[in-house]
């Protein structure tokens, strides 16, 4: 059962990205398969390592990049970030559709792939809003949360160019962003729906 597209999730740190994410993977279990990226950050608290990243040295993961391992990868506030060509294979070969969590640069990359995922952007209803959203988390330092609006702005102004995303989802409803989102992916569903069945 191959021919089923991975998704492409950008969207700004605080754009409500992951919420829709665990939402859209419970609300169909066994059809999507997140492609676990790979960071040179501490792990925050709950995070587990082969879940929500792969937690690795800034060595280990530059011999991966010079190998050619990864389809992306990118410098963020320090540490490097990227997705491995084998953690997209793991969950494809699962059969089931593959889900990548990207920035803007990794979108850009993904381009110069044969990938051919479907690219959504997640985008907040304003920037004072996202900040609001960045500051209840309390997971940042005043200059980490700054350094994040900065890119916030860059990438909703990238998002913006055409054909670099097929949808934009404002999410200033989480409903109403979960309905915009399932609707999208309903084909790509579908199909893993009837090969299960």
């Amino acid at each position: 059962m191959s021919g089923l597209r991975p998704v492409v999730l950008s969207g700004p740190s605080g754009a409500g990205k992951s919420t829709l994410l665990k939402r859209l993977i419970k609300d169909h279990e066994g059809v999507f398969g997140f492609s676990v990226s790979h960071t040179t950050r501490n792990p925050r608290p709950g995070e587990k390592d082969g879940k929500d990243y792969h937690f690795t040295t800034r060595e280990a993961m530059q011999e991966d990049i010079d190998e050619g391992k990864f389809i992306e990868n990118i410098m963020f506030s320090g540490n490097m970030y990227g997705t491995s060509k084998a953690a997209v294979e793991d969950v494809l070969a699962k059969n089931l559709i593959c889900i990548l969590d990207m920035d803007i640069q990794g979108v850009k990359k993904i381009k110069e792939t044969d990938l051919n995922p479907i690219y959504i952007y997640i985008q907040p209803p304003s920037i004072e809003i996202l900040e609001k959203r960045l500051r209840e988390r309390q997971t940042e330092t005043e200059e980490s949360l700054q350094k994040r609006l900065e890119a916030a702005r860059t990438d909703m102004e990238l998002s913006k160019e055409p054909g670099m995303f097929d949808v934009l989802i404002i999410n200033d409803n989480i409903e109403r962003a979960y309905d915009e989102l399932k609707d999208i992916l309903n084909d790509e569903i579908k199909k893993v729906q009837e090969a299960k069945s």
